[in-house]
């Protein structure tokens, strides 16, 4: 009897000690995956998330094929500041063409654009963005803008940092969306920015194939050119995928509801509210721009991604809310030599 006690003491401490083992391995593996993220309560909230529904058993699992993740990608994969890098595109793209555009010299908001004065461009508000955007992206096919957009972010460098675009992308979320996969969750982009533009870098930078990003579309027309079917850009808004856009177009291209959504601005609050209202275990979580020294520090009265209405709801909800300033121990991706 007391050898059977002794043998049944043993088996215990054995299989204690395998579960002490397999939890130090998943949180050490977490950390190996997340090492630009500061230890705190951001990081573990992450980590606690995905180790509750992706853990067999527990009841909060979640079926992989049911794992969805959903990222805004401006403020929230790569930076926003000073403009939006799309927008910053079609400024150089009006500065190419301008060539065969002699009227541009005389016409808005094309004559500010060319003197370097957005400012004073975008004065018309949005009439303005959309006159510029359709100038500049429309009339092309899908694969000619394509390379046109490559071709830019091959060289094309940042205002202020002078470092390639395609680098400046958030190194904690580039580890984030890794961390996710390996646990067998599909991440989407679902942002405002065009989807085709998105589509040109983002399997390249984020590891997010073309068929999972979803973004604001323009028309486009089929057409026979020299005999070869293309698709043609038109100059003409179909979908834009903000605020309410958002949960729309989950439903529209996804059809599953997210159980994680990431932001920065409220125009991401609806699709983190969808997310939010899941039945099942759900995590939303808003980047916030907090370090002026590394990036930029903005939210309520900025013009470019505003957080004012998402803090608030973030704050109430419970939601994660990453400092950057404090939360990362870096924040762009390291440049390449």
């Amino acid at each position: 009897m007391i050898t059977m006690k002794i043998t049944f003491k043993r088996n215990l401490v054995a299989v204690a000690l395998l579960c002490a083992l397999a939890f130090t391995t998943t949180v050490a593996h977490a950390a190996d995956m997340l090492p630009s993220w500061n230890d705190g309560k951001a990081k573990q909230s992450v980590v606690d998330f995905v180790g509750k529904v992706t853990k067999e058993g527990s009841p909060y699992f979640v079926p992989p094929t049911e794992r969805i993740a959903v990222f805004d990608n401006d403020g929230t994969l790569w930076a926003e500041q000073p403009l939006y890098f799309q927008f910053l595109f079609a400024i150089d793209r009006v500065k190419a063409m301008a060539p065969q555009h002699p009227e541009w010299k005389d016409k808005e908001p094309f004559a500010s654009l060319l003197k370097g004065d957005v400012k004073g461009a975008l004065a018309q508000g949005e009439k303005a963005v959309i006159e510029i955007l359709a100038a500049t992206h429309a009339g092309m096919t899908t694969d000619e803008f394509d390379k046109i957009v490559k071709d830019w972010l091959a060289t094309a460098k940042h205002p202020n940092t002078g470092r390639p675009y395609t680098e400046m992308a958030y190194q904690p979320m580039v580890e984030l969306l890794a961390y996710l996969r390996a646990n067998d969750f599909k991440t989407f982009i679902v942002s405002g920015g065009g989807v085709e533009f998105m589509r040109a870098f983002a399997e390249k930078v984020y590891g997010i194939p073309p068929e999972q990003v979803i973004g604001s579309t323009g028309k486009q027309q089929f057409e026979l050119r020299d005999g070869k079917p293309v698709l043609v850009k038109l100059a003409a808004v179909d979908f834009i995928d903000d605020k309410e856009g958002k949960p729309i177009a989950i439903q529209r291209f996804i059809g599953r509801r997210p159980i994680a959504a990431f932001g920065n601005s409220d125009g991401d609050l609806q699709m983190l509210q969808w997310t939010d209202a899941g039945t099942d275990a759900h995590f939303c979580l808003y980047v916030h721009h907090t370090d002026a020294e590394r990036e930029w520090a903005y939210d309520r009265q900025s013009s470019i991604g505003r957080l004012d209405k998402g803090i608030d709801e973030a704050q109430a909800r419970g939601w994660t809310v990453v400092s950057m300033k404090n939360d990362w121990k870096t924040i762009f991706t390291p440049e390449k030599k």
